[in-house]
Order: C-alpha cells, then sequence, then structure tokens
C-alpha cells in the first residue's frame, strides 16, 4: 500500500504534501482539544501493534500478498482524529528508519491510509453503532479507499496501467480489504474478551490490558517473520511490473531498510530486532506526539472558560 520514491510526478506529490500537511495540523488541533491524557498510553500501544501487524504480509493471489493496514482498527479503538495522528507517526517511522514508503511520496501515503482510509474506515462502524458489521465493513472501506487514491495517484503521474492490469489490482486489493474487515473484526472481539469496555471507553482501559497488547505487538514482531509472504503487496508488484521502475531511486537510504539490522547473523533475528525496534520507537513517538498535544489542553480550556 506503501508507494515508493520516483513514481509519483512532481506535481501530483506536491499536491498530496499540500493536502496532507493541513489535514494532519487540523486532527492534531482536534485531538489537542478533545483529548484529556488518557488516551496518551493507548495511542502508543496501539500504534506499536499496527506497526508490528503491517509486518505480516498474507498472500491473496498472483503472487501478491496483503498485509493489515489498520487505519480501521485505530479509529475504532482511538477515535478517527487520534487514529489519524497515530497513522501518521507509523507512516513517517516505516519511511525514515525502515524506507517502506517514499520520501517524497510521504504526504500521499498520509493522506491515503492516515486520513481518507482512517475517516472512511470509520463512517460504517459510526453508521452502524460499532456493530458487528460496521466493524467488517470499516476495514474494508478503509483499504479500498487507500487504494483507490494510491492507483489514481500513480495513473495520474503517468506510470503505466493498462486496463487489465488495474482490474486485476483492483480484484486483489478487495481480496485484500476483505481480509482486513475480517482480521479487524477478529482483533476487536479479542478486544472486547480481554476488557468488555475496550471499545467503547478505550481511555479507561487499565494497565494490565494494555500490556496484553503490548505483549501481542512484540509476539508478531519475534514470530511473524516465519509465516509472512514473499510475496510483494499490490503497489508494489503493480510498480515492479509497469516497466517504469528501471532508474527509480528512493530519496533516502534508510538505516533499517526492508526491515532488516543488517549487521546481524541469520535472517531471523536481523527482521526481528528491526521489527522490535520499529515498535519501540513508534511506541515512543506516538506517546511523544499524545503527550506534546494534551499538554496544552488545559490552558486552551482556561482560554474558553
Amino acid at each position: 500500500m506503501h508507494i515508493p520514491d520516483g513514481f509519483l510526478s512532481v506535481p501530483v506529490w506536491c499536491a498530496m504534501d499540500g493536502a496532507a500537511l493541513p489535514s494532519v495540523a487540523y486532527l492534531a488541533r482536534r485531538v489537542q482539544r478533545e483529548s484529556s491524557g488518557h488516551k496518551v498510553p493507548l495511542m502508543g500501544v496501539m500504534g506499536a501493534f499496527v506497526f508490528a501487524a503491517q509486518m505480516i504480509n498474507f498472500p491473496v493471489g498472483n503472487g501478491t500478498s496483503g498485509h493489515l493496514v489498520g487505519g480501521a482498527l485505530l479509529s475504532f479503538t482511538l477515535g478517527p482524529a487520534p487514529a489519524s495522528i497515530v497513522m501518521t507517526a507509523i507512516l513517517i517511522t516505516q519511511a525514515l528508519v525502515f524506507q517502506d514508503g517514499g520520501l517524497l511520496a510521504l504526504g500521499a501515503n498520509v493522506f491515503n491510509m492516515a486520513i481518507a482510509g482512517v475517516l472512511a474506515g470509520y463512517l460504517p462502524y459510526a453508521l452502524l453503532r460499532g456493530r458487528g458489521a460496521g466493524v467488517f465493513l470499516g476495514g474494508v472501506l478503509s483499504v479500498m479507499v487507500s487504494a483507490v487514491f494510491a492507483l489514481g495517484e500513480l495513473i495520474l503521474s503517468g506510470v503505466p496501467m493498462p486496463a487489465m492490469a488495474l482490474t486485476i489490482s483492483l480484484a486483489l486489493f478487495g481480496a485484500s480489504a476483505v481480509c482486513e474487515g475480517a482480521i479487524t473484526l477478529a482483533v476487536t472481539k479479542a478486544m472486547k474478551r480481554i476488557e468488555p469496555g475496550f471499545m467503547r471507553r478505550p481511555e479507561d482501559i487499565g494497565g494490565k490490558r494494555a500490556l496484553v497488547v503490548a505483549l501481542a505487538s512484540v509476539a508478531l514482531a519475534a514470530g511473524g517473520v516465519f509465516v509472512t509472504s514473499a510475496w510483494p503487496d499490490g503497489i508494489q508488484k503493480l510498480v515492479l511490473h509497469s516497466g517504469s521502475s528501471s532508474g527509480r531511486t528512493a530519496w533516502l537510504t534508510a538505516p533499517m531498510a526492508d526491515y532488516k539490522l543488517r549487521w546481524l547473523a541469520t535472517p531471523w533475528m536481523t527482521k526481528t530486532a528491526a521489527g522490535l525496534t520499529g515498535i519501540l520507537l513508534v511506541y515512543v513517538l506516538c506517546v511523544a506526539i499524545g503527550r506534546a498535544l494534551s499538554v496544552s489542553r488545559p490552558a486552551a480550556g482556561r482560554e474558553g472558560a
């Protein structure tokens, strides 16, 4: 789902930066106004969980894989505005540290997944009042909206995309979206078993429940390398087989590109260590952002009083 560097034209990535920056700023302001600070630890824990889950690819057919995007899940547990901020933090970490998604394409990836995907995913959940159907449809819609935006940006940038390739890509994204909906529904049900009020009052969740989610993140990072598919995801396969990948280079050589600590000896160790490092980075970044936004809330409240 992450668009790499070199495939978006200058007008397209500039336009997406211009759309993403004020949108994130507005959503951050919403978090600042609405958050009392109780959600800050959960923002870190859920951000780490989604980052870890995104590392695990599952096959969806035709030599293509998918992975949990997690925008809908974040919106159900945190609310749409905090979810967008957390997803933005994940995408920034992935681009700068793991070279997952291009630096120049960061604005597009943020808009597609952290803004459009999160808000689209929350809509069915809100309309159906948190029922299981709303959770499932939210996961499906989140991925499909993100995918359509990404494909549209690539087409506008002149990436060759025959009708057949586009049709197959949409079908594969549809399969990935159904998997997203099913996984999201399963995860939310598991969370409700851990704590019945998790989805209704996540800010009231105690440290023990948050610890369960944190341990699940570590387990995903440590064990996911044994089950993850080596096939590329939909966007990666599309750009690789578009005939336009030659000569396209990344603007940044990230320290743990491809989720690998290359100085470690075995493939399992290098991927697991990179994943655990990413979990920690995302957790710290999400908590730091959450605290920074919540600190100024009392002052804002006094001004409005």
